[in-house]
């Protein structure tokens, strides 16, 4: 195995680790409820939760640091530009994690009803931060690395013209859950952000089974 298919398969691996965080829609339920912090019940979900985040957001940087040497010989302020925005995405989901996890140590800390508005807007807070790093981020995400990849042809190039589909529709939802339009559970989001997840999805699976084509950038 030569170093281009070594890249190739620990990046669709990483690819593939960043979808393990897809459980936390049911397991942040509890902990974004109104009146969590004066409830019961144990607290292992949104730790968990927030533990798979985490790894999401290591995983995030990594796909790109590990293609950066490759993709550079392409285009480098590109390929600058999706680690920073990978890192940037990293950033918003570890806060998101934080603002949650503040609001399990409200709780175990027995602040009680006094605590329920600081509760709420840690949660609010969390929301946006999920827009901003795990729906904004992700349109630039794809566009910039969707370029890299279209221009290269290191994969071919149904796969970047996915996420070039998907990036638009993406960002289409993520302005109107900000300004109110939608709301940020709805069903309308949810299939907004199918194209991207498949994108995502199918790179990471092509750079696993079949690593990237033959190219003067893997020579």
């Amino acid at each position: 195995m030569d170093s281009s298919r070594k890249t190739a398969l620990v990046a669709g691996l990483l690819y593939l680790l960043t979808f393990v965080s897809i459980p936390t829609l049911a397991l942040y339920g509890p902990v974004r409820g109104r009146n969590y912090v004066t409830g019961d019940g144990p607290d292992t979900a949104a730790i968990v939760g927030g533990v798979l985040e985490v790894v999401v957001a290591f995983a995030c940087v990594g796909t790109a640091v590990v293609l950066f040497p490759i993709l550079k010989r392409q285009n480098e302020s590109v390929a600058l530009g999706f680690v920073g925005a990978r890192t940037l995405e990293a950033a918003a989901i570890v806060a998101g994690v934080a603002c949650l996890l503040t609001v399990v140590t409200l709780r175990r800390a027995g602040a009680g009803a006094d605590a329920l508005v600081t509760g709420q807007a840690l949660v609010g807070l969390y929301d946006r931060l999920f827009l901003l790093g795990q729906s904004l981020m992700p349109t630039v995400n794809a566009l910039l690395l969707g370029t890299l990849l279209y221009r290269s042809r290191l994969v071919p190039r149904a796969l970047p013209v996915l996420g070039f589909i998907g990036a638009p529709i993406l960002l289409a939802a993520t302005i109107a859950t900000l300004t109110g339009a939608i709301e940020r559970d709805s069903a309308w989001t949810g299939l907004a952000a199918i194209p991207i997840a498949l994108w995502e999805l199918s790179l990471g699976i092509r750079l696993v089974a079949k690593g990237f084509k033959p190219s003067p950038l893997t020579a």
